[in-house]
């Protein structure tokens, strides 16, 4: 009798433990559920890269207006603008006397101050608007003057009228130059005639599609010529305007400038129109300007073949996996369609894959939840994809919470 119990006691404590390693097993936490990226983080878009007629001479700069730079050519490096700075005294009129449509604004009248300062610029060989002492101008013929004839005069007058003094005018200038990231541009006067009001073609390109972005700008330096009280009729002296599709932006020249142009045109892509907006900057030879316009219409006339919808990620593409260790992992697939983005082959796009649903541990997941989301970066456009589990997640058997390590 003694034998018998002595052999069921080493039963009960294997039994014991057991039930104790069994209790252990099921009270242990269940590991949660694991959000793994499998996309890159940088893209690559397929196709050709585009093939730009770049000037061979100066610094030029390629933007699609809301995607980003296109490419460069040449040093990008402060240089004189000249009469490009006028751009950004319409910016900062319109902002500070906005137009809406069919509106003139304000009316200025002249002063005999400002016949001085007309006939002072005239001495200089400036480009400049006639005027005389009475004469009555609103803010919409004053911007006529400023963008078309390119009237240095206009620039003073009204960087004069909008701050009280040309050196406050040209404090907003630079103001202004920061606010839009024009990180290489230095304004010293607002007609561009100083050699010390520099910038660069890429910061040319960004403040003209600030500029672009208000319909009363793009609506006047699409005009050929306008109508004035005084001058009468004046002409735009882009003359590329209406070759190669191109409707502005503005002209420069200057001896230390040499001919600086910024073009825009529309081009369709996906259905939508899009600008497109250039800057040639510091070429020389014995014509500048029209080696400047040349320049810009070569470039703008390769526009319709330079862009097209391009699709970073293909629909049914793995962005991420759902990870248990109780089962095998569940992809997440770009849903179709896939987006398409303004672009070019071989720009470079970025994804990120966050979640987006609290995955508990040992919950379950049921096919279709959305869990995580792909946002898709390309250039200045984005757009953010749900991520949903192609098959449903079960909650850990119990087998498995068992015999688990």
């Amino acid at each position: 009798m003694r034998l018998r119990v002595r052999s069921w006691r080493p039963l009960g404590i294997l039994a014991s433990l057991i039930l104790i390693l069994v209790v252990v097993q099921l009270l242990r936490p269940v590991p949660p559920i694991q959000l793994r990226t499998s996309m890159p983080a940088t893209l690559t878009v397929p196709g050709p890269t585009a093939h730009i007629p770049w000037p061979s001479a100066g610094q030029s700069a390629l933007a699609v207006a809301g995607v980003g730079m296109v490419g460069t050519s040449g040093t990008i490096t402060p240089t004189p603008i000249a009469s490009l700075a006028k751009m950004m005294v319409a910016y900062l009129i319109l902002k500070d006397h906005p137009l809406g449509a069919g509106q003139n604004g304000p009316q200025l009248t002249v002063t005999p101050a400002d016949v001085a300062l007309y006939q002072s610029d005239a001495a200089g060989n400036q480009s400049v608007l006639p005027v005389a002492a009475g004469e009555v101008l609103n803010e919409r013929q004053m911007l006529e003057g400023l963008l078309l004839p390119s009237g240095n005069n206009v620039a003073t007058m009204l960087a004069r009228w909008d701050a009280g003094s040309l050196s406050a005018f040209v404090a907003k200038m630079n103001a202004a130059a920061k606010a839009l990231g024009m990180t290489q541009s230095h304004y010293a006067d607002a007609s561009g005639v100083d050699q010390a009001t520099v910038s660069t073609a890429v910061d040319q390109v960004r403040l003209a599609e600030a500029d672009m972005a208000n319909p009363v700008f793009a609506a006047i330096v699409r005009l050929p010529q306008a109508t004035l009280p005084v001058a009468g009729v004046v002409y735009n002296v882009n003359a590329d305007l209406g070759h190669a599709g191109i409707i502005g932006v503005k002209t420069g020249s200057t001896t230390a400038a040499g001919g600086c142009l910024v073009a825009a045109r529309e081009v369709t892509v996906g259905g939508t129109p899009r600008l497109v907006i250039g800057a040639v900057l510091g070429q020389g030879g014995l014509q500048p300007l029209p080696d400047a316009l040349a320049a810009g219409k070569r470039l703008m006339a390769a526009v319709p073949g330079l862009f097209a919808m391009v699709h970073p990620v293909r629909a049914g593409q793995v962005a991420a996996s759902l990870v248990a260790p109780w089962t095998h992992p569940v992809a997440l697939a770009v849903p179709a369609p896939a987006p398409g983005f303004v672009g070019w082959g071989g720009l470079r796009a970025s994804a990120h894959v966050a979640p987006t649903a609290d995955l508990k541990p040992g919950k379950p997941v049921a096919a279709g939840t959305k869990v995580a989301s792909l946002t898709l970066t390309v250039g200045r456009q984005t757009a953010t994809l749900p991520l949903a589990a192609g098959v449903a997640i079960a909650p850990p058997s119990l087998a498995w919470r068992l015999m688990r390590p």
